[in-house]
């Protein structure tokens, strides 16, 4: 009996977090240690991440992961799909390449501390002093 409460308990938790209801910790915008940015508005984030500018490399959580939906969202006031379309246009026409996906935060942190001009996000527990933080999203 307590086994089945469990999973029914674990099972609505997880349905709560698909729908939104249960969020993530924060997020924060990540760069190089070595980059000279020391902070960035959401509005300036934004830019990179739908390829308006081409002064950061972001990188990106894989797409069926739920911090992606949630950063896309509170900085570009876009959904997954939205951002998809906006990414695609850019390829096809060959004015932009898509970022790069990671599938863990570790991922993200890893290929941020390589590349002194990447830009990306993670959750805020997983800051160290392998990346920078420039932006925490509210």
């Amino acid at each position: 009996m307590m086994k089945f409460i469990l999973n029914k308990a674990t099972a609505a938790l997880a349905l709560m977090a698909a729908s939104g209801l249960v969020q993530a910790g924060e997020i924060v915008v990540i760069v190089n240690p070595a980059n000279p940015a020391t902070s960035m508005t959401a509005t300036q984030a934004s830019q990179f991440f739908l390829g308006k500018s081409a002064m950061f490399t972001p990188v990106d959580q894989s797409e069926s992961s739920a911090i992606r939906a949630e950063f896309y969202k509170k900085v570009c006031d876009k959904d997954l799909a939205e951002v998809k379309g906006i990414w695609s246009k850019l390829v096809f026409t060959g004015k932009a390449a898509a970022p790069k996906e990671y599938s863990s935060n570790a991922e993200v942190k890893k290929a941020i501390a390589a590349n002194p001009t990447g830009i990306g996000y993670i959750d805020k527990s997983a800051v160290d002093s392998t990346v920078k933080v420039i932006t925490t999203l509210q």
